[in-house]
């Protein structure tokens, strides 16, 4: 059943710990940055509601600390990540 899937966990405003399901990262030659597109563990279980997607740029963490997630700040960013997706979405369903 193993995708290679990796989990990890956000913290939302309110401060509480969510266990996520990667879908998948990529790097930006443009941005000089790697991103990371997640979704709420249990989310998937639920097929009334859409799957909401969330994205962070992804900070690699020195030697065994973990890496760090930063919020996306620019639309430029959000467009490259929206056609990213839609791309892997595409690429999904000819499976």
């Amino acid at each position: 059943m193993e995708h290679g899937e990796k989990q990890i966990t956000v913290v939302d405003e309110q401060g509480n710990e969510q266990l996520c399901e990667v879908l998948f990262t990529f790097e930006s030659e443009e941005f000089k940055k790697s991103y990371v597109l997640y979704y709420p563990i249990g989310a998937d279980e639920n097929d009334d509601e859409e799957i909401e997607i969330h994205a962070s740029s992804f900070v690699p963490g020195e030697g065994d600390e973990e890496g760090e997630l930063q919020p996306i700040e620019t639309e430029e960013e959000w467009d490259m990540i929206e056609e990213m997706l839609g791309t892997f979405l595409e690429e999904e369903d000819e499976e």
